[in-house]
C-alpha cells in the first residue's frame, strides 16, 4: 500500500509572480506549505534566474494543468551583448567574448533584421543546461558532469519579437518575445547573438503572459503575509483559501460548454454526456460546466456524437 499524502484536500490555482534565484519547484513547495495542501504541481518551469508568471495548481486543478503546457507564452528578456556563457544566461561562465569592433558595428537596423530573421517557425536545439530529459536524467545533470549527450532539435514558433530598448553604454538589448511551447529563450538569445556577430546571453528573464491564464498575480511576500494571519493549529485556512482561483483559470483558451443536471451526473460518473448539437469545433477539448450553477466539471472531448469525459473534477474536493 502506498504512503498516504499528508495535508488538506484543497483545490484551486495560485498565479505566482516567481521571485528570482529560486527554482520553480522550491517556489511551489513554499506556497504549498502555506495551504498545507496534499497535492500540488506547476505548469511550466521557470529557471532560477527567471521571474514572472508561474501558475501553481492544487488538488483537482492538477488534473487540467497539463493543458496549459501547450499554451503560447510571452517573456520580457534583457540580453547582455558581447559574450557567450556555458548556460546562455548570467549564471554560466563566460566562454567567449567578442572584439570591441563587433559591438561598434551593431546598429538598430541590424537588430531589426535579426528580429525578422528569428521570427516564425524554426528548428531549435535545447541547451545542455535545460530540464529536458535524456535516459531519465535532465540534460543539466549531464552538463554538470561535463558529459555531452545527443539533443533532438524541435520545431518551435516565435510568434513575435518586439524591440523594447537598446543601451549602448551597458550593451544590453531588451526584447519582448511571444513564442510557442517548448521554446528556450536562452537558446534564442544565444542564436541571435551569434547572428549579430557579437554573442549574447540572458541577463534577465520575466514571463508576463500565458495564453488562457486569467486572474490576479501574487508575489510570494503577499501570499506569505496572508498566510501569517491563518491559524493552522485550529485548521483555519480561510484567509489563504480566499486567494485561490478556479480550477479552470489556467485553461481559459479552451472553449466552454454547459450541460444540464442529468448529463452532468453522467459526465462526472465517467459516461458520455449529450449535447443539443455538435460543437462548432468538435476536434478541440472543451471545458464542461453544469448549467444550473456554473460549476466546472472537467474536460470533455467530442466522440461518436457525444461529449466523452477526458478529465473529471472530483466535486467532493
Amino acid at each position: 500500500m502506498g504512503r498516504r499524502k499528508s495535508g488538506r484536500n484543497v483545490s484551486g490555482v495560485i498565479l505566482l509572480n516567481k521571485p528570482r534565484d529560486i527554482t520553480s519547484n522550491a517556489a511551489l513547495q513554499q506556497v504549498r506549505r502555506f495551504f498545507n495542501a496534499n497535492k500540488a504541481g506547476h505548469t511550466g518551469a521557470l529557471d532560477p534566474l527567471a521571474t514572472g508568471l508561474l501558475p501553481l495548481c492544487f488538488g483537482e486543478a492538477t488534473k487540467v494543468s497539463h493543458f496549459a503546457l501547450e499554451a503560447d507564452k510571452t517573456y520580457r528578456v534583457v540580453a547582455q551583448l558581447g559574450a557567450r556563457t556555458t548556460t546562455s544566461d548570467a549564471e554560466g561562465e563566460v566562454v567567449e567574448r567578442c572584439q570591441p569592433e563587433a559591438l561598434e558595428r551593431l546598429t538598430r537596423d541590424l537588430i531589426d533584421k535579426a528580429i525578422i530573421q528569428f521570427t516564425g517557425s524554426q528548428e531549435q536545439s535545447p541547451s545542455m543546461y535545460s530540464a529536458l530529459k535524456y535516459e531519465g536524467r535532465p540534460l543539466y545533470w549531464y552538463a554538470r558532469q561535463g558529459i555531452e549527450v545527443p539533443r533532438k532539435t524541435r520545431t518551435i514558433t516565435i510568434r513575435a519579437i518586439t524591440f523594447i530598448d537598446w543601451s549602448i553604454e551597458s550593451n544590453q538589448l531588451t526584447l519582448e518575445v511571444t513564442c510557442s511551447k517548448g521554446t528556450y529563450i536562452r537558446t534564442l538569445i544565444d542564436d541571435m547573438g551569434q547572428w549579430l556577430g557579437c554573442g549574447a546571453y540572458v541577463q534577465e528573464l520575466h514571463r508576463t503572459w500565458i495564453e488562457g491564464v486569467e486572474g490576479p498575480v501574487l508575489s510570494m511576500d503577499e501570499i506569505a503575509a496572508i498566510a501569517a494571519t491563518t491559524n493552522p493549529e485550529e485548521g483555519d485556512y480561510t484567509a489563504v483559501d480566499a486567494l485561490l482561483q478556479p480550477n479552470d483559470c489556467v485553461i481559459r483558451q479552451v472553449p466552454a460548454v454547459e450541460i444540464d443536471a442529468i448529463n452532468a451526473i453522467r459526465f462526472t460518473s465517467g459516461n458520455p454526456a449529450n449535447l443539443p448539437e455538435e460543437p462548432l469545433n468538435p476536434d478541440q477539448p472543451m471545458r464542461v460546466f453544469r448549467a444550473s450553477d456554473g460549476v466546472f466539471l472537467g474536460i470533455g472531448i467530442w466522440r461518436d456524437g457525444a461529449l466523452a469525459p477526458k478529465r473529471v473534477v472530483n466535486l467532493a474536493d
